[in-house]
């Protein structure tokens, strides 16, 4: 299941509508106040309980474009829905996600938050 992770960065990369999202202003100030283990506990939460069930019913319209890094990060690593999940990360649908597979996203969007913090020094 593991995925080399500076080639799906390299692939994100590409993506005119994944390269667009940075933090900023509210998302930004959240990250440096709370700090990267607080956050990636938001993280683990938020994908639990968004992410992983096997049927959302709003499933694509679950994750806001703001608000936490977190939102701002799922979308920048095509973590926020099943569909884009199914696409980038070839983990399947309508099934619950695995302990691994919620490991696995929520080591994604650490990484790019790190990015994120490493980009703003």
């Amino acid at each position: 299941m593991r995925h080399d992770i500076d080639e799906l960065f390299a692939h994100l990369a590409k993506s005119k509508f994944r390269s667009r999202f940075s933090l900023k202003g509210k998302e930004w100030n959240y990250l440096q106040q709370k700090g990267l283990h607080t956050i990636l506990k938001h993280a683990e939460d938020f994908i639990q309980k968004r992410i992983a069930p096997a049927h959302i019913p709003n499933d694509g319209k679950q994750t806001p474009f703001h608000n936490h890094p977190v939102f701002i990060a799922q979308h920048a690593t095509a973590t926020c829905c099943r569909k884009c999940i199914r696409k980038w990360h070839k983990i399947p649908e309508n099934r619950d996600l695995t302990k691994e597979e919620i490991n696995y996203i929520v080591e994604i969007i650490g990484v790019w938050l790190t990015k994120e913090m490493y980009n703003h020094q």
